[in-house]
């Protein structure tokens, strides 16, 4: 009967308030696997009871079951806990033990303090504590040192176990998309050839497409799909077959797994920049060179490590640069982001309207001091568009040749996925037969069931087995002699192709990301503007282009004219006689244009009044 005794500690104060029990397990998955644990933290009402606490003054607080206890941020049971202590509503706070309350040195010392300060009990499985008793006092706070030291050693065992673990190489967690765990623990290329042939074609497309976006948009257009092996109990290892997801594709092209190369510590938490109750915040990613542990090369890769930081690179450096055509806006700018000052090297910016223009404001937001330029976008996306064909002149016979090399082998590609989609199918169909065939005919019951699923895959492979002649039929593998026809003449004929309404905005971007780095332009008063074209081989050419202008008097040459102009008026000739001499000589007028009566009668006036000046 002793155990019914309430302590001596336990008053009728005490009595008159709550009693609360906190319930806490660090992390979800001892939820799953230590189920007694909570079973037997839950049991201390009993206890509680037994001590003189009716059941509607007991409170269970479960609300942080999962969540670790080396912080208090995000503990909103926890929280609740204090403040009610605060308020002189709890006489007794009971849990298995003293450090499953907190684990911080702080924050276990803050609680007992406040305990002893409002005269709250706390007790564990050892016994019951009154913190405002120093000797009490001293227990509790050597136990939840002495917790926040154990959690110290776990945690340094476990650490030291994966680093480990990683010095040797070997893979921690759910392998990526293409791969399986070999018996060695590291990473080995899954056996499935379909698995393989598809992580290879994200590779192969994303060389010749050149984005995500277009990435996506292939795999959308053919009907591609990407593997994922199942990790859960019911469907061990199983291969699932999903839509390609922008995410999926992004992380699969950055992880450097796929080069080979193994990593671990490459996301760390920086302190400073994690904001207090979002979990996830204060990340950081660094290179995987610089990453606690990096082998170079550790397993079978899809790609090596050169064309993996291609890749990478490549998609560091992509942006939007300008919008695409639409029913509002039919002028694009195909060099925005490219275009840099002269003058300040800032790069310009794009504007829309009322038409194309490149403008550098730089120092004007920075500064306050006036724009450097603002220039028409017409003759430098003129000049760029020239510059680019006439380089690709030279090399017109090998693109159209190497266009139908890569139309082949994309083809090729494709018709291999679908071979191998169909000899799935027809496995799936073969296995369900023998499932069906091993069943003794008189057992209906389940005869019938495997039937269903028989009847169900021999229809799958019927339906892919006419796509895929549907897909034959208007894509053979081989291009047929009209088609290199075309695309040789297309070739022959680069500024057709150039501007053809099939050449897309997007089409023309990609090859002014491959062939130039950025365009300076120097603009001045005057007509005329030096653009330099800084090549992607590191070859610089410059150009003198003529642009239009408002004024005049802006023009290089506006004296040279007016000089003509007084000549021939003094000699007696007709103002058409005048604009027919000037377009011979290849003067033309401020908005670039032939001069016509119209314009010699006008500048008749400024020659005459500039002359009697």
């Amino acid at each position: 009967m002793t155990e019914f005794i309430a302590p001596s500690k336990i008053q009728r104060r005490h009595r008159d308030r709550l009693a609360v029990i906190y319930i806490r397990q660090s992390h979800p998955q001892q939820q799953k696997r230590h189920p007694e644990s909570v079973a037997t933290q839950r049991r201390l009402r009993e206890r509680i009871q037994q001590w003189g606490w009716p059941e509607d003054r007991i409170v269970l607080l479960d609300g942080d079951l999962g969540k670790t206890a080396t912080t208090t941020i995000g503990r909103d049971d926890y929280a609740w806990l204090i403040s009610e202590i605060t308020l002189d509503h709890v006489g007794i706070v009971a849990g298995f033990q003293i450090n499953r309350l907190a684990r911080e040195d702080e924050a276990i010392c803050h609680l007992i303090k406040i305990c002893s300060l409002f005269d709250t009990l706390l007790t564990d499985q050892d016994g019951v504590y009154h913190p405002h008793d120093f000797n009490d006092r001293l227990v509790l706070t050597i136990k939840g040192l002495i917790g926040g030291v154990e959690l110290h050693q776990i945690q340094q065992r476990m650490q030291h176990g994966r680093l480990e673990r990683a010095r040797r190489g070997e893979w921690m967690g759910a392998p990526p998309m293409g791969y399986v765990l070999g018996p060695d623990r590291k990473l080995a290329l899954d056996p499935d050839e379909q698995v393989q042939q598809a992580v290879r074609q994200v590779f192969e497309q994303f060389d010749r497409l050149g984005s995500i976006s277009a990435l996506l948009r292939y795999f959308h257009n053919h009907d591609l799909r990407l593997p994922s092996r199942a990790l859960t109990a019911a469907l061990p290892g199983k291969i699932q077959w999903r839509r390609p997801h922008r995410a999926t594709i992004h992380h699969l092209l950055r992880h450097p797994a796929y080069a080979g190369a193994f990593t671990w510590g490459r996301r760390r938490v920086d302190a400073r920049r994690a904001k207090p109750g979002q979990q996830g915040t204060g990340q950081v990613v660094y290179q995987p060179q610089d990453s606690t542990v990096f082998l170079r090369e550790n397993h079978a890769a899809y790609i090596d490590w050169d064309r993996f930081q291609h890749n990478v690179q490549r998609m560091s450096s992509h942006r939007r640069h300008g919008p695409e055509p639409s029913s509002l806006r039919e002028v694009v700018s195909l060099l925005a982001g490219r275009v840099f000052c002269g003058r300040c090297g800032a790069r310009m910016q794009t504007r829309y309207a009322p038409q194309l223009r490149y403008e550098c404001a730089r120092r004007a937001l920075d500064y306050g001091e006036p724009a450097c330029s603002s220039l028409s976008g017409e003759v430098i996306e003129r000049l760029a568009a020239e510059q680019i064909l006439v380089a690709l002149e030279p090399a017109s016979v090998e693109l159209s040749l190497a266009a139908c090399d890569r139309l082949e082998s994309d083809r090729a590609e494709l018709d291999r996925h679908w071979r191998l989609r169909l000899e799935r199918a027809e496995l799936d169909a073969h296995r369900a037969f023998r499932q069906y065939d091993a069943v003794e005919p008189e057992n209906r019951l389940v005869v019938r069931t495997l039937e269903l699923q028989w009847e169900k895959t021999l229809r799958t492979v019927q339906a892919l087995q006419e796509e895929y002649d549907r897909f034959r039929a208007s894509r053979p593998v081989t291009l047929s002699s009209s088609e290199r026809d075309s695309i040789i003449a297309l070739s022959n004929n680069l500024p057709g192709l150039w501007n053809s309404p099939s050449t897309t905005v997007a089409d023309k971007r990609r090859v002014v990301q491959l062939l130039l780095e950025k365009v300076v332009v120097t603009g001045s008063h005057s007509e005329l503007i030096t653009i330099e074209v800084h090549w992607a081989g590191g070859t610089v050419t410059r150009h003198q282009v003529i642009r239009r202008i408002h004024r005049w008097t802006d023009l290089s040459n506006y004296q040279a004219i007016i000089a003509i102009i007084d000549d021939m008026v003094t000699a007696g000739a007709a103002s058409r006689e005048i604009a027919n001499r000037l377009n011979r000589d290849n003067y033309r007028t401020c908005r670039g244009t032939d001069f016509t009566a119209a314009n010699i009668r006008q500048l008749r006036s400024r020659g005459a009044s500039t002359h009697k000046q």
